[in-house]
């Protein structure tokens, strides 16, 4: 989701008692003030219960109940938050601020309908309220209208073309949309605005590792890490991007200093399991993707890590077991669904690595893999029309998938076509001249139509039939 905005505490004029004690509502007031410094100060559960004792004395005060919402923000209770606007509406109902609070918790709930319906109703009763445009950004972008995002932008451009949050919104839009340059402007001028923004380094570091920059990407990484050295999902971020580019002692750093942060955090030790088996450790990183388990059970990764560790042992038995746990997994990675299946097709499970395939295409159309291993367990029950029809698609997609020209080959060998295998034999070959295996194959292929060329001629040479064919030429003279 978009930044949402940053929206301050309503302040109430407070009167001034000194010593003096005028009874509940005095205690209220001064239960409200206090929760101000907690909130300041970040204490936000404690903040919220000072709220909710003067809200007990005083329930027709709006800018409480607006207070309360906000904190309740704050912790992320966002339906409770929803239900103190609306509560504070009742007592104030046409209050911008309270609707446009309102509105921008209705999009981080996916109430889309109400949010748009809510600036709208803002936009009719003031059109120079700009937070109506700038957070409809952010709705627009959630619901991937991205026309209608950028067209919020410009009416908010319109009122204040400053807006640093504007910049910002309309950058996730870009960035949503794969439109990485244009992100990372808007991001920097965002940032140029209001240098202390939430996050804003971080954004530009995702940006720029999406596009491929990754000098730029470390840097800002880097800068937001020295602003807020103790941002998980920073840290996270930065581990997962120092794996990609290969610095596995730096991103085996950043996840255990996660560990720091929090000790139950699985995710950290599965990328340290992860790190361990690259480094050649099958043993420990199966101890840390076991530990992971512990942590959370139901964690997408380490059930089918353990069954690569399992493979690696020789352990088919526990190592479908570790893959059937993993199938119960959303898996939305089509890479891991490819490799599930190679590993099924290993232990001889044709069915289960076929659903982990046609899994893997329906997120990945355009998977060369995926189409090979259908072709492979295709080929493996025997279905050499299919297997051949899923290896030509995984050619179509990349033409020099060396798995797929060489088990083509052997697939027509299999169905009685052999005069179809040198071709792509020959290109698999080009492709890697030194394997072994491909060398036998071109081989017996070769050795195949030869026999077959030798039978042709025998079969001319038969007396038989050449006796028949005298007797007829006799007979028509």
């Amino acid at each position: 989701m978009g930044k949402m905005p940053v929206l301050r505490w309503r302040h109430v004029q407070f009167m001034t008692f000194e010593s003096m004690d005028f009874g509940p509502y005095d205690k209220a007031e001064r239960s409200a003030r206090k929760a101000y410094e907690l909130y300041e100060d970040g204490k936000m559960a404690q903040a919220l219960a000072a709220l909710e004792r003067a809200i007990e004395v005083n329930p027709t005060n709006s800018a409480w109940h607006f207070n309360k919402g906000l904190t309740l923000d704050a912790i992320s209770r966002f339906d409770e938050a929803i239900a103190e606007y609306e509560l504070a509406l009742q007592l104030s109902p046409n209050d911008l601020e309270i609707l446009n609070a309102l509105a921008v918790d209705y999009t981080r709930t996916g109430l889309y309908d109400r949010a748009l319906n809510t600036f709208e109703y803002i936009q009719q009763a003031d059109p120079s309220f700009e937070p109506c445009y700038c957070n409809r950004i952010i709705t627009y972008a959630e619901m991937g209208q991205h026309d209608l995002a950028e067209q919020m932008f410009y009416l908010a451009q319109q009122i204040d073309e400053d807006c640093p949050l504007c910049y910002y919104n309309i950058g996730n839009s870009l960035f949503a949309r794969g439109q990485y340059k244009k992100a990372v402007r808007c991001w920097l001028r965002t940032a140029e605005l209001e240098p202390t923004h939430p996050q804003i380094n971080y954004r530009i570091a995702q940006a720029y590792w999406s596009d491929g920059d990754h000098a730029k990407a470390r840097e800002h990484f880097l800068a937001e890490l020295r602003v807020n050295p103790g941002d998980p999902e920073t840290i996270m971020d930065f581990g997962l991007f120092l794996l990609e580019v290969g610095d596995l002692d730096c991103a085996k750093e950043k996840f255990n200093r996660l560990l720091e942060i929090d000790p139950d955090f699985a995710p950290a030790l599965l990328y340290l399991g992860e790190i361990t088996l690259d480094q050649g450790d099958p043993g420990r990183a199966a101890e840390l993707f076991e530990q992971a388990l512990k942590k959370d059970p139901t964690l997408a990764g380490p059930h089918y890590r353990l069954a690569q560790c399992a493979l690696t042992d020789g352990r088919k038995d526990k190592a479908g077991v570790h893959l059937l746990a993993e199938l119960d997994r959303e898996i939305e990675d089509a890479r891991t669904l490819v490799s599930m299946a190679s590993m099924f097709l290993t232990i001889e499970d044709p069915d289960r690595a076929s659903q982990c395939l046609l899994r893997a295409v329906g997120l990945d159309m355009r998977s060369p893999d995926a189409y090979y291993y259908l072709g492979v367990s295709a080929a493996n029950k025997g279905h050499f029309v299919d297997a051949e029809r899923f290896f030509s698609r995984a050619l179509e997609l990349n033409r020099d998938h060396a798995g797929a020209l060489r088990d083509s080959a052997f697939t027509f060998l299999a169905s009685n076509q052999a005069q179809k295998a040198p071709e792509r034999i020959a290109r698999a070959r080009a492709l890697q001249p030194e394997d072994c295996e491909l060398r036998m194959l071109d081989y017996s292929v070769r050795l195949i139509l030869l026999m077959d060329r030798v039978t042709h001629c025998l079969s001319r040479l038969d007396p038989r039939r050449a006796c028949r064919r005298l007797f007829h030429r006799l007979r028509r003279r």
